[in-house]
């Protein structure tokens, strides 16, 4: 079934060449609020469309928005079917229904054996001075809070790991007994969502296990604990929301327009202190969907650190100025677009970058961090960089208590130090720094 689900068309293999692949035989309408039946009905015959599932999030009513997304099925190829419905009076736009992948590349011993480079700074032991600097923000006192929540829109996060145990969420709206007793409409969502097999276990283990490997890494890298054993991560305090979009086949707009909801619910709801997520992921080209979901966490003072992405099937980084990647690339004002440096201070071959698009550089080549199966694993990609950024993020909330988005964005901005390779190819020129934070 899944593989009927995200078979390719032609068209998609076509749009390969920009990065970008949709899934087969589906749009995504957003009809107009108020249109009648009948002229949904019309729209849908022109495509002979099925509604395969309406899409309203409680974001998205808390916004004003009772029309929502509406997910269409269709046995024509997804961009034909677009073609036939494009300019009808009863909708607002309609789109594809893109596949987005993760950008990675395949006292705590790994800190002291000199291996995790990118938490290091110039006056560390070990040193390096192309790390973060999370070492020296840890000497002055500041190893992040429990009370500063960030969410990591990814594959799923092994919240049993050693090194993770405790620091993934335990919602206390929803005990486990089978109801949404919180209303949101996920049944016993304890740790988060699995949007991707739409269920509440957001490790699956077993054998697909390994599925989980890009989310826990992240995880690692953004909030490790420091108990003497394995890894550690830029927070040795922080709470973290699994919200599993990317399966085997990668992810959609669809169901990732859900997961970024998802934390601007629990904000707005529940007032919880969720300041960011991560977005190691890319693929797909602009959608309006996924654009308005992230301007509604905007609006709930969200950050959106986001992967610059990886290049093209070169392996060479591209220019995001010039052919946009998303979600990075989107013009909202809690974007964070984050490219990858080396251990020397190089930009990663594989990085994109851009000197309106891309803000700022961070660690993510050879970064080890946690993976499935209570191992550790060494990664590169933007997808390494983006954590580190998001690290920082909870690590700047964690010392300033109530700093809006916009402070926090700032303080990572204006902190970066300058370096060479990142000249002209960022808009800071320079590369993340949370050692005074």
């Amino acid at each position: 079934m899944e593989d009927e689900t995200f078979a390719l068309s032609e068209e998609s293999r076509a749009m390969g060449s920009k990065g970008q692949q949709v899934v087969a035989n589906e749009v995504l309408v957003k009809f107009k609020a108020g249109a009648s039946e009948e002229a949904r009905a019309a729209v849908l015959a022109r495509i002979s469309g099925k509604v395969k599932e309406r899409i309203l999030t409680k974001a998205m009513e808390r916004f004003g928005d009772r029309e929502g997304l509406t997910l269409v099925h269709t046995p024509m190829a997804a961009l034909e079917a677009l073609s036939k419905v494009k300019g009808a009076d009863a909708i607002e736009y309609a789109e594809p229904n893109y596949i987005y992948t993760h950008t990675a590349t395949t006292s705590d011993p790994y800190y002291t054996n000199g291996s995790l480079w990118g938490l290091y700074g110039s006056s560390t032991s070990p040193a390096n001075q192309y790390g973060s600097g999370a070492g020296q923000a840890w000497a002055t006192g500041n190893t992040g809070s429990a009370t500063v929540v960030v969410g990591i829109i990814d594959e799923g996060v092994q919240h049993t790991h050693p090194d993770l145990a405790g620091q993934v969420w335990t919602n206390p709206f929803d005990p486990i007994d089978g109801v949404d007793n919180d209303g949101n409409g996920y049944i016993d969502d304890t740790h988060g969502w699995d949007f991707d097999g739409n269920d509440n276990e957001v490790y699956d283990g077993g054998s697909r296990g390994s599925l989980d490997d890009h989310g826990t890494h992240v995880a690692g890298t953004i909030g490790a604990k420091n108990n003497g054993s394995g890894v550690v991560g830029v927070n040795w305090n922080v709470t973290m929301i699994s919200l599993k979009f990317l399966g085997r086949r990668g992810g959609t707009t669809a169901n990732a327009v859900k997961a970024v909801d998802y934390l601007t619910d629990l904000k707005n709801r529940h007032g919880m202190n969720i300041v960011a997520s991560n977005n190691s992921w890319g693929g797909g080209g602009f959608s309006q969907a996924l654009f308005d979901a992230v301007s509604r966490a905007n609006d709930k003072d969200i950050l959106f650190v986001a992967a610059a992405g990886n290049g093209g099937s070169d392996g060479v980084g591209d220019n995001n100025d010039a052919v946009a990647s998303y979600p990075s690339n989107y013009e909202l004002s809690n974007v964070i677009a984050v490219a990858a440096i080396t251990s020397s201070g190089a930009k990663s071959s594989f990085s994109n970058y851009g000197a309106t698009t891309v803000d700022i550089g961070a660690p993510g080549s050879g970064i080890y961090s946690t993976t499935a199966y209570n191992t550790y694993s060494s990664y590169n990609g933007t997808s390494m960089a983006t954590p580190h950024v998001t690290g920082g993020v909870a690590l700047y909330a964690a010392a300033n208590p109530g700093a809006s988005a916009a402070t926090i964005k700032n303080a990572i901005m204006s902190s970066a130090l300058p370096t060479p390779s990142l000249a002209g190819k960022c808009v800071t020129g320079g590369r993340l720094n949370v050692s005074g934070f």
